[in-house]
């Protein structure tokens, strides 16, 4: 299994404290990986912490946003001095506000402007300054591994959420357009990619997936109608995925945007 290790190497998580990137930092520190988990709160970064390294892993943790250029750039010093090297960034920080997403009843044009660019700029400038940060490390190394978060969103128009949509579109650009940069000026030793996830039911769309007495909405019969496996995902179905593009076995694997998804996004409804 040798193809698929990361064992050892370096990964910093951005979001590492939410559902998904909590699930990725404990499936990378059972295969092995020194995880630097990046969180906004305190608290919930030493719980994440703990849960990391209460069978042995290995994790080191820091606050700060994303959007902070000067605070990523502290954090990869500190990394560095630390670990030596980074070989895995996974830009998971993102996802949508309740401003952002709007109310079936409502239109564009009852869009809340500043949550548009709040939405937009958590989602694509969470990706990007992590990687222009992170990958300048990458790029002095001659070696790395970015994997970017993506959307069913992206693919094809899914009410309600317009600021998500359009930055998770700019997610899969940005990712190919990376990935082609940094083979060609630095080699086919850095490769960029994206996972993008199917509907899982997690903390920030619980209320629209889930109703409060627990059956389902009228929005995930429409999901589960048009996912040919006939079910939401389980966030840990996610781990393999990303672990596969940063290891080894995805090393001619540069710019795609892998879904996984139950197959929504191939299903015509027919």
């Amino acid at each position: 299994m040798e193809l698929f290790s990361i064992k050892n190497k370096v990964a910093i998580i951005t979001g590492a404290t939410g559902v998904l990137g909590g699930s990725i930092a404990r499936s990378f520190v059972k295969a092995g990986a020194r995880v630097v988990a990046l969180g906004t709160k305190q608290e919930k970064l030493d719980k994440t912490l703990a849960e990391l390294r209460e069978n042995g892993g290995q994790a080191i943790g820091f606050t700060g946003n994303v959007l902070d250029v000067q605070r990523l750039t502290e954090i990869a010093g500190a990394v560095v001095a630390e670990w030596g090297r980074i070989d895995i960034l996974l830009n998971i920080a993102g996802g949508n506000t309740p401003g952002a997403t709007l109310k079936p009843d409502q239109n564009f044009f009852d869009m809340q402007l500043p949550e548009w660019d709040y939405v937009t700029s958590l989602n694509l400038n969470g990706a990007v300054y992590p990687s222009y940060v992170f990958g300048k490390v990458m790029a002095a190394q001659g070696s790395g591994a970015i994997v970017n978060i993506s959307s069913m969103a992206s693919m094809q128009a899914i009410t309600r959420v317009p600021g998500y949509s359009a930055a998770k579109s700019a997610i899969d650009n940005f990712t190919k357009w990376l990935a082609c940069d940094m083979a060609l000026k630095f080699g086919d030793g850095i490769r960029v990619n994206a996972v993008a996830p199917g509907f899982f039911i997690g903390e920030q769309n619980r209320a629209v997936l889930i109703n409060p007495d627990g059956s389902l909405t009228e929005r995930s019969h429409k999901i589960i109608a048009n996912t040919p496996v006939g079910r939401f995902g389980d966030i840990s179905e996610l781990d393999g995925a990303v672990q596969f593009l940063c290891s080894p076995a995805a090393s001619f694997i540069t710019g795609i945007v892998l879904p996984v998804d139950g197959g929504f996004s191939v299903f015509s409804g027919v």
